[in-house]
């Protein structure tokens, strides 16, 4: 085969690899628009859009190396198209701690994971310090723990936040502010649910919503298999992985569903709401589209400190944890704290204008 040939060769497999890159990136932009109950492959693509940019920034480089410009303008388009999906996961520009001094209220949503079961409580109060320190208003937990060994949780939390409201299973909103009307959402078949609280804020009504969604089960997969070989047991690749898409499908099938619930709770409030949560699905997903709604999503308004990681986990590090809230409302800053240790989740804060 001659260098013409190959070259010729080379040349039509990567063509190929660019339509085809520039094919999977525009169905994963519109994959989130689809419930992933009738089109998981689909729905799928959402999660690897991330990846999808970075194959077409490579192939943009490639065809430009080349000097082939008009196999460029794939890539080029396929970039310019996911530029809405990046401000969800990516912001420039440091944070701006003078709008602290602005009026409006401070909200943070931060799983705690149990606090890891601590039995002295050191975790619980460190966390309770570090919103003291952040000057939060209105606190939203999901996996709390009323308990750490025999000390009792909320009745520290309650000497900072004078209101509390907790909902039917782990999740719990604290508030500096009067709360007059809550309600659980409950969801079958699982540990997770969801509540909202309204809070009087200086004779405005602003209802709180906080959500944990249904888990993704892939530590819980990978929990059992590790189990299974401690006791000397074989578990096959193909088993594995047929387990943990299994279980990831059922998990995003079962958050689309949870989803929906809390949206049409969202769209029966008459006043202004505040969305915030563990919501364990990516941007762009499903579960994220269907929660925001006519809501703004406060990262892509007012986000600042780069890329938005919210699960600490070092192979799956990913943004999961949202606040969203009402177009009636204004959002100043929205950042999260990595330094945080406490939990698999860093703890999302906001500072929203009234």
């Amino acid at each position: 085969m001659g260098k013409l040939a190959v070259y010729k060769y080379f040349s039509l497999m990567f063509l190929i690899i660019t339509v085809t890159v520039m094919i999977f990136t525009f169905v994963g932009l519109f994959g989130g628009c689809v419930d992933p109950a009738g089109n998981t492959a689909m729905a799928m693509l959402v999660y690897v859009l991330p990846l999808l940019i970075i194959c077409n920034v490579l192939l943009l480089i490639y065809w430009l190396v080349r000097r082939k410009w008009k196999w460029s303008i794939m890539p080029i388009v396929s970039l310019l198209c996911c530029i809405p999906y990046t401000g969800t996961i990516f912001q420039f520009g440091s944070l701006d701690t003078s709008v602290d001094k602005l009026r409006g209220i401070k909200i943070a949503t931060y799983n705690v994971e149990l606090f890891t079961r601590e039995a002295t409580g050191f975790k619980a109060e460190a966390v309770l310090a570090e919103m003291k320190k952040q000057k939060v208003d209105v606190l939203c937990l999901q996996e709390y723990s009323e308990h750490s060994g025999d000390k009792n949780n909320s009745d520290s939390y309650k000497e900072y936040f004078p209101y509390m409201q907790k909902g039917n299973n782990d999740v719990v909103i604290f508030s500096k502010f009067p709360i007059t009307e809550t309600k659980n959402i409950l969801f079958e078949h699982t540990n997770n649910s969801a509540m909202w609280a309204t809070i009087n804020v200086k004779g405005k009504a602003i209802r709180i919503f906080n959500v944990h969604l249904e888990t993704t089960g892939f530590n819980r997969v990978m929990s059992r298999v590790g189990k299974l070989i401690s006791h000397g047991k074989q578990v096959e690749e193909n088993s594995i992985i047929s387990a943990v898409y299994g279980t990831y499908m059922l998990g995003m099938v079962t958050r689309a569903e949870q989803a929906r619930m809390v949206a049409e709770e969202i769209q029966k409030t008459k006043g202004p709401v505040i969305v915030c949560g563990d919501f364990n699905d990516v941007p762009y997903s499903y579960t994220y589209n269907t929660m925001l709604g006519d809501l703004v999503d406060g990262f892509k308004e007012c986000g600042s400190g780069g890329l938005m990681v919210t699960f600490r986990h070092p192979k799956k590090p990913v943004r999961i944890d949202y606040i969203f809230h009402d177009e009636s409302l204004e959002g100043l800053s929205y950042y999260c704290n990595d330094a945080i240790s406490y939990s698999d989740h860093n703890p999302v804060f906001m500072r929203i204008a009234l």
